[in-house]
């Protein structure tokens, strides 16, 4: 159950969505409304989307975040959460990511689903994930919170669209049939140095079963995964800071490279 009425939703959503645009710290919004639920977290979320879609942006995608058990570990949290992705969060491959846009952003390497089929939760499992895909394809997402120093709870964090900024897609598309999503291998390198190495089953064991609990979260508020969507799957490696003037590449087993460079 929520506990914020739908005035203070909107308040706090417009103060996280300028946070976002403008690119300033906030403080995580719990300390000030402590009793704040997870739906509440949630609908503070659909209100930041709904405000972007209303002024003409396009919902593009959805992405999954805290996949990792360790990530999990890290931040202090129990269930990963998700967050949608705007059409000008989009940076083509090898392209420009401007720094002076976000605030303290980080990179890490994910892998993303299209759908061919509609997914709906609950009840939604691994099987059903792979049934209704179309392909795969490499993905890395640059996230970056808008709370001062990366701090943060879940509930504060979900309501700040899970950190979502920008991403960059492309490589190689692959049917799911012939990659081991569990041993697929990952090596980021920022500026020539090799940072972190990954395989997939860093997320919940299997990349799909990332898909799977998007599914029946959406399913929660009576919400699906369409035909046609992308889906980030969440980090396959830990996240890099990265600095104005960075460079990266992720090269991913049997789908290529992507790249890209802070500005």
């Amino acid at each position: 159950m929520g506990n914020l009425n739908k005035d203070q939703i909107a308040r706090l959503a417009e103060h996280l969505e300028n946070a976002e645009l403008e690119a300033f710290e906030v403080t995580k919004i719990t300390d000030e409304y402590p009793e704040m639920s997870y739906q509440d977290a949630f609908d503070i979320q659909w209100e930041i989307r709904r405000r972007k879609e209303a002024r003409g942006t396009k919902i593009v995608g959805m992405k999954m975040g805290l996949t990792s058990w360790a990530k999990m570990a890290q931040m202090g949290v129990e269930q990963p959460c998700y967050g949608f992705l705007a059409d000008y969060f989009s940076v083509p491959e090898g392209g420009d990511i401007k720094h002076d846009e976000l605030i303290h952003p980080k990179i890490e390497a994910e892998l993303a689903f299209v759908t061919k089929h509609e997914l709906t939760g609950p009840g939604c499992h691994i099987g059903d994930v792979l049934r209704a895909t179309d392909f795969v394809m490499p993905a890395v997402e640059v996230i970056d919170s808008r709370y001062k120093d990366f701090k943060f709870d879940l509930k504060s964090v979900i309501a700040d669209n899970s950190s979502s900024s920008r991403f960059v897609t492309g490589g190689r598309m692959a049917d799911v049939a012939e990659l081991d999503l569990k041993n697929l291998g990952v090596v980021m390198e920022v500026n020539g140095q090799v940072v972190q190495t990954g395989a997939g089953a860093a997320v919940l064991g299997h990349p799909a079963a990332s898909v799977a609990m998007l599914a029946n979260m959406l399913g929660e508020r009576g919400e699906s995964i369409p035909a046609g969507s992308f889906i980030m799957i969440g980090a396959i490696t830990a996240a890099v800071q990265m600095n104005k003037g960075d460079s990266f590449v992720v090269r991913y087993q049997g789908l290529g490279t992507l790249s890209g460079r802070f500005v």
